[in-house]
């Protein structure tokens, strides 16, 4: 159980109410004088985002009020408390409300005080320990099972590529297997060669850290095939068309994709999902040596497509469409990819909505309805065949890099389409995997952004009953 959660009960566990400003405006009148003097002086409009510690008499902290808008996303205030409140334990109350969420929403707002209780300690200690929110065991372990598949995910990101990479990144899928008794299967260096993942291995080939494909595989031969695949670049130098300075800072998180569907299998397997479960992750670092790969080399695929390079820093695609390559292999029910993949996706969405392509519209409308229930946004973006123009070669089937410089993420998932046969239901995410700006649950750093709404999709697919 997380640290930020208690489950013995205690009378001294200061309540938490939570009111919108309309019906803070009825339940002042409820309020002791005191307490609407206290309102009133600190003006407390129970604005949303607003918190007060509020004494008794004696000085002593009484309760706490947070103010919270009246939408799906009201639960996020509850992030900010874990610490900012001072050190101690907590109990939510929910009676200010004109209407006491259901259980499913209690429990979000649970999670959002887990998320917001997140701190990256590893190379430094953590100024505080987070504010405990008390729960029964039953939901306490609920949540807490959720929150550490996400924090998994963010502290996989916020790692430096010195301790995560290639190599680093296989141990955790190694510990991941085990802990839930699947079988993992890795291909190193030149054995990709050996066995047709020419893109993975000439992406990789520059660094220290040979490049690999990373194949978990769980569940029952009976069940449906799900298969998840993830960008596991883990540094992104831009190789030989080399990045600016500025643009490599955050290349570390270039990995994300395979963050997120570790993550979101974590999830899948300890829920014991009935699904045949298969992850798949192209790891590598995009580095510069003389064994670097160049602009102008030609590529023969795992699929037997031939790709000429038109920039080495439009890396990702070259070892997702090997990795798709061998999941379409097996015919899955469903595929799924994840990828740090373009900038041309933050322009279009910003940082904070994962955007996707997918041409199935029954699966679209599902997965934009996951994303709204669970606040977790996804919207998608079109498939549009004629810019497949963009990405043709003269001497190649493809080219890996846009002639021009518009639609960068529909050229992108174009060229990864031309790996997935039109009969697989197949969905392709851009994601940004990291928080730009700090809201309440949301720190800056990575995020474990659009899985839990897969994972409501996924649960709402597979699970029988």
């Amino acid at each position: 159980m997380r640290d930020c959660f208690q489950v013995k009960a205690s009378d001294k566990a200061v309540p938490v109410r939570f009111f919108t400003k309309e019906s803070f405006s009825h339940w002042i009148a409820k309020l002791g004088t005191f307490a609407a003097h206290w309102a009133k002086t600190t003006g407390f409009t129970a604005a949303t985002g607003t918190v007060r510690l509020v004494p008794d008499k004696n000085g002593h902290l009484s309760e706490v009020w947070c103010g919270i808008d009246a939408g799906l996303d009201a639960f996020w205030q509850a992030g900010q408390l874990p610490l900012t409140l001072p050190e101690g334990g907590y109990r939510f109350c929910f009676e200010g409300l004109s209407e006491v969420p259901d259980v499913l929403m209690q429990q979000r707002f649970a999670l959002a005080f887990g998320l917001g209780s997140y701190q990256f300690n590893r190379y430094r200690k953590s100024p505080r320990k987070p504010a405990r929110l008390q729960l029964k065991a039953a939901e306490a372990n609920a949540v807490s099972d959720l929150l550490d598949a996400l924090f998994f995910v963010r502290d996989l990101i916020n790692l430096p590529t010195d301790d995560m990479g290639p190599s680093e990144l296989s141990a955790e899928v190694a510990h991941l297997a085990k802990k839930f008794h699947a079988h993992l299967d890795e291909t190193v260096g030149e054995d990709l060669l050996k066995k047709g993942f020419a893109g993975i291995h000439t992406v990789g080939r520059a660094s220290d850290d040979p490049p690999r494909l990373l194949d978990l595989r769980w569940g029952k031969k009976n069940h449906p095939k799900l298969t998840l695949v993830g960008k596991g670049v883990c540094f992104d130098s831009g190789g030989l068309d080399i990045k600016p300075a500025s643009a490599m800072q955050l290349m570390k998180k270039d990995m994300g994709g395979a963050a997120l569907v570790l993550g979101l299998a974590q999830m899948i397997m300890a829920t014991k999902l009935p699904v045949r479960l298969r992850v798949l992750i192209p790891a590598v670092e995009n580095a510069i040596s003389g064994g670097a790969y160049r602009p102008g080399d030609v590529i023969t695929m795992h699929s037997g497509k031939t790709v000429e390079v038109g920039n080495t820093d439009a890396e990702g695609r070259l070892v997702l469409a090997d990795a798709l390559s061998e999941a379409v292999g097996e015919s899955p029910d469903l595929l799924i990819d994840i990828a740090t993949l373009t900038g041309a996706a933050r322009v279009a969405v910003g940082t904070e909505i994962s955007a996707f392509f997918c041409e199935q519209q029954n699966l679209i409308q599902a997965l934009m309805a996951a994303g709204e229930q669970e606040s977790d946004p996804l919207w998608p973006l079109p498939l549009y065949a004629p810019y497949l123009d963009a990405i043709k070669s003269p001497v190649a089937d493809l080219n890996n890099s846009a002639s021009d410089g518009y639609a960068g993420a529909i050229t992108a998932a174009l060229f990864l389409r031309e790996f997935v046969p039109k009969d697989i239901p197949w969905v392709h995410f851009d994601v940004m995997a990291w928080n730009t700006r700090s809201r309440p649950g949301r720190p800056v750093g990575g995020e474990a952004m659009g899985i839990r709404a897969l994972f409501a999709y996924l649960c709402g697919r597979f699970l029988v009953g």
